[in-house]
Parts: C-alpha cells; structure tokens; sequence
C-alpha cells in the first residue's frame, strides 16, 4: 500500500464531488433557485442555469476521474487517472471559489479553499513520477 494516501485523497475528492453531483443532478430546480438568489447582485445573474450546468459536468468528470484513478493505483499503481482526477478537481473548485468571491460570499469561499487543499496535495502526490 505504498499508494495508501494518494488513495484516501482520491477517494475523499470522489465522495466530495459524486455527491455533488448527485444533488445538483436531481435536485436541479432547488439548486438553481437558490443559486439565482445567490448570484443575482453578480454579473453570472443571467448565466446562472449555464454555470450549474458546467459546475456539474465538472464535478462528475472530476468525481468519476478520481475513482478510475483509485482503481489504476490498487491494480496497476498507475497515476494517470488519479492525477487528471485531481486536477479537474482543483479546476472545478477554483472555478466555485471564483462564484464565492463574486457573490462576496468569503465564508462558502473559505470553505472552498478546505477541500481545495486535499486536492492539491493529490495534484502534488501524483505527480511524482
């Protein structure tokens, strides 16, 4: 298990982003409702349906990325999958940042910057060749 915490951050950035998904994918309306009200002071307040759409895409490419990457390190100890994952993930975040900052919302902005640091340290782990 020399892959042990490449893979737990895998598997936390999976869970993290597969449930977000999942709740941006059918619980759409809520999610962009609240989201209008989120952004409606903000130059996104016409691109909000857009935005969510390409957050989710996102965020399933990342969630989806992160668990292939998991399954290559355990059978293969590859870390193509699992860096791409990783990556994405730290795409997908600081485009959330972005939102948060735009929104001048700096508490959802610090809590971005949480999950971003796990994500980083995967980009940094697995790409050690």
């Amino acid at each position: 298990m020399s892959n042990i915490t490449s893979i737990l951050l895998l598997i936390f950035l999976a869970i993290t982003f597969l449930q977000s998904g999942y709740d941006k994918l059918f619980y759409w309306k809520d999610n962009l409702s609240w989201l209008k009200g989120h952004f409606a002071k903000t130059p996104l307040k016409n691109q909000v349906p857009l935005a969510l759409a390409n957050i989710l895409v996102l965020e399933l490419i990342s969630g989806i990325l992160c668990v292939v990457g998991c399954i290559e390190l355990l059978v293969s100890r590859g870390k193509v999958f699992g860096f791409y994952g990783a990556v994405f993930s730290c795409v997908t975040l600081l485009m959330l940042l972005f939102g948060q900052r735009l929104a001048k919302d700096y508490d959802g902005a610090k809590t971005i910057v949480i999950y971003f640091m796990p994500a980083i340290m995967a980009v940094y782990l697995l790409n050690w060749k």
